[in-house]
């Protein structure tokens, strides 16, 4: 999510900023015939209908040079005597990112029953959700390095999972950052799903990067880090409920009947919590974007062509610049699978039943079809 702005510029270091919430130009609706090679009953995969996998949450210390940073995260694990199989889920990096964009799929796709155990954990990013917010320079770089440890550390959440046997699902930014560090051999999963994905951040694609516009942005991201000054501009941007709503009625669902009070209440509870301010300000002004251009994009996945199975989600109701990125990975170098569901930029949240059938599928063809 983000929102509109317009940068008057005196002489340094005063600037105003007038803003409102929007139908973005980084996120306008775009419809495109469903491209999707399969077809599947998602009346059958009613999660209501199902029973209840419980919840385990908890917080793992991730030790970033002097800080110690307590990261939530969530297990949803069903009773077997089958050894399990993991599944990390990501969420999409946005002003109120969260782990409950991913608990209806998580929830739906372990209690199925068949070959292999799935297990499902999802982890809230440091700065977003319901891990600490430290005051700490957040950029691509140090969510990659998050990623990285989160996987790799000896006391990780993970650590009982074999690496080769852990599946990645993750949306928007996040499934680029993993895809990079994928990339770099940082990590190493067996398969990947990328869900909307995305690599640019609201301002930057709207306004571009040359050094005007950056300077502009660093003015920004300063005064929203500022005591005083920063709550008030980051109240009026994103601490919210009408602009919460307004965002995800305009790009974030694909129906705005979908925006629940419910949905509003618990977005807005993220955007108070201490130092909720810091991580958002990074992902607007395009720190938190892991590419630079499309081109990059495209090679995060052409990389890892023949090294493992990577699906792609794209959605009918993405916003235009955001969909056109999507597009550009349909028969690209690299991914194994390319579909299309219903929904904008959290289809994993608005259509969680239609996704999970789809990535359960995925999870079918690449490691129980034939066994």
């Amino acid at each position: 999510m983000a929102f509109s702005a317009t940068f008057f510029i005196s002489s340094p270091p005063y600037f105003t900023l007038s803003c409102r919430n929007y139908k973005s130009s980084l996120f306008p609706k775009s419809i495109l015939v469903k491209a999707s090679s399969t077809s599947l009953d998602y009346s059958t995969a009613s999660v209501a209908d199902k029973p209840i996998i419980p919840l385990k949450s908890n917080n793992w210390e991730w030790k970033l040079k002097d800080n110690s940073i307590n990261i939530y995260y969530e297990e949803h694990v069903k009773e077997s005597s089958d050894p399990p199989k993991n599944i990390l889920m990501i969420p999409t990096i946005s002003d109120v990112s969260t782990v409950e964009e991913w608990r209806s799929v998580a929830r739906d796709i372990v209690q199925r029953v068949g070959k292999i155990n799935w297990q499902a954990t999802i982890v809230d990013w440091p700065g977003l959700g319901f891990s600490d917010r430290p005051k700490i320079d957040y950029n691509a770089d140090i969510m990659e390095k998050f990623l990285v440890d989160f996987i790799n550390a000896p006391d990780s959440p993970l650590q009982y999972s074999d690496e080769k046997d852990l599946v990645v699902f993750a949306g928007g930014h996040a499934a680029t950052v993993i895809l990079r560090a994928a990339k770099k051999g940082l990590v190493n999963p067996t398969a990947m799903a990328a869900v909307a994905p995305t690599w640019a951040g609201p301002l930057p694609i709207v306004f571009g990067r040359d050094s005007s516009m950056e300077t502009r942005y660093g003015m920004l991201r300063g005064t929203l880090k500022a005591p005083g000054v920063g709550w008030m501009v980051y109240n009026m941007l994103v601490s919210n409920e009408k602009a919460i709503k307004s965002q995800y009625q305009s790009h974030v669902y694909a129906n705005p009947e979908n925006v629940t009070a419910d949905i509003v209440e618990s977005r807005y509870a993220l955007t108070k919590r201490k130092g909720a301010r810091y991580a958002p300000a990074a992902f607007l002004t395009g720190l938190l974007d892991p590419v630079k251009s499309r081109e990059e994009f495209l090679e995060l996945f052409a990389d890892l062509d023949g090294k493992l199975p990577v699906l792609v989600i794209s959605t009918e109701g993405s916003p235009k610049r955001s969909k056109a990125e999507m597009e550009a990975l349909k028969g690209a170098k690299g991914v194994s699978k390319f579909i299309e569901v219903p929904g904008a930029l959290l289809p994993q949240e608005e259509y969680p039943n239609m996704v999970a059938e789809e990535l359960y599928q995925f999870l079918q063809e690449n490691f129980e079809f034939g066994r």
